[in-house]
């Protein structure tokens, strides 16, 4: 592995990490789309600060396309509170005349420069080591590399700092209101430096590689961890895996590295998705199965409850007379008999004292449908699950 093999995974890791941070908040505020819009609609403040400055790598564009982004946030966030549009259509509707602007600026005054449009979209991570930094005619790497670990640097130091306030703010504003700090400067807060980081990977990963970035691996951790903290850590483990393992399988593909990455991401998604313990498909599926059981095993208490005649009572009287199926009523009998709610004699099945008690709770609790009522059945009738 040479040099720039380890600076273009060095590189993406850090630029995963550095929008992993803003993402995660982004994620928890439902605001996943806004990370588009700025990706797209900060390229006029890029284009303007160049013709300012003709400078692809003066800090001014850093500032103007952070400047364009919240202007972007601005402009959504007042069409929403209109009341006419929601969020989703606001976006739709801000994003692309941004955007557009800046393509017209750029196809009428910068066609002959790096600063094009496939460039922007695109960005391609294989070129980032070959655009140096040079200090007193020393080659101290990649600026790309320099870029990105500033802004990362500023990232994390504005997260231990205000930590509390952007934790406060995203779950609970008017608690956050209430404790002295403006939820609406940590969110414009939040919005810059999305914004710096968007425009700080620009021309080493382009926009949709780094749209991808802020919304995967956050939306990934998401589905595993509730804790704030661990979903931040989950995110950037995410992001940094996605990176290095796009890279080598763009290198095996011959494929683009941006692209591979992208597509890692959403392998990881749909791994985690899938199999995740608590909020994946399969989980999902097999607690409603469970539920699907435990209502059915609830329905054959209250029939127990309400006859006393043996011919109702009879372990065939499932499939005969409720039309249950031969596998579904062995699991609810079994099921029963497992939590010691029914006794069965001669093929007849009886309630136990504790299958009345909890019958009579359950009846109690259709009569009055009242919260308490199931509160106190919770820690029984969940025991079916163990």
């Amino acid at each position: 592995m040479n040099s720039a093999q380890i600076e273009i995974q060095l590189i993406a890791s850090l630029v995963a990490i550095a929008c992993a941070i803003p993402g995660t908040f982004l994620v928890l505020r439902k605001m996943a789309m806004i990370s588009d819009a700025i990706s797209h609609s900060i390229l006029p403040g890029i284009v303007i600060g160049f013709f300012i400055t003709q400078d692809l790598n003066s800090p001014l564009l850093i500032v103007l396309a952070a400047l364009t982004g919240i202007i972007t946030v601005v402009l959504v966030e007042y069409i929403q509170k209109t009341g006419l549009v929601k969020e989703d259509t606001a976006i739709g509707l801000v994003f692309p005349a941004m955007f557009s602007i800046g393509v017209i600026m750029i196809a009428k005054n910068a066609n002959d420069i790096h600063l094009d449009v496939d460039a922007v979209l695109l960005g391609e991570l294989a070129f980032a080591p070959f655009d140096r930094l040079e200090i007193s005619g020393v080659d101290v790497g990649p600026k790309s590399l320099w870029i990105i670990g500033s802004i990362l640097l500023v990232t994390i130091t504005l997260l231990l700092a205000f930590f509390k306030e952007l934790k406060v703010s995203t779950f609970d504003k008017g608690l956050a209101a209430s404790l002295g700090f403006s939820p609406a400067i940590i969110h414009y807060g939040l919005m810059s430096v999305s914004s710096v980081t968007t425009v700080g990977a620009f021309d080493a990963v382009g926009a949709i590689l780094v749209v991808a970035l802020m919304i995967a691996p956050a939306a990934t951790a998401y589905l595993l961890t509730t804790d704030l903290k661990k979903m931040l850590g989950l995110a950037i483990g995410f992001g940094a895996l996605s990176a290095i393992s796009g890279y080598w399988f763009a290198h095996w593909l011959d494929a683009s590295i941006a692209g591979s990455i992208t597509t890692m991401l959403g392998l990881l998604f749909l791994i985690v998705y899938l199999f995740a313990p608590s909020k994946g498909v399969i989980a999902v599926m097999y607690r409603e199965k469970q539920q699907r059981t435990e209502v059915s095993l609830l329905t054959f208490l209250l029939h127990l409850k309400n006859h006393t005649e043996k011919r109702e009572r009879h372990v065939n009287h499932l499939q005969e007379h409720i039309n249950w199926q031969k596998v579904r009523a062995k699991t609810v009998l079994d099921l029963a008999l497992k939590n010691n709610m029914i006794t069965i004699s001669n093929d007849i099945v009886s309630l136990t004292k504790k299958g009345n008690t909890f019958t009579s709770k359950a009846i109690d609790y259709i009569i009055t449908n009242e919260d308490t009522q199931i509160e106190d059945m919770k820690e029984d009738f969940f025991l079916f699950r163990g």
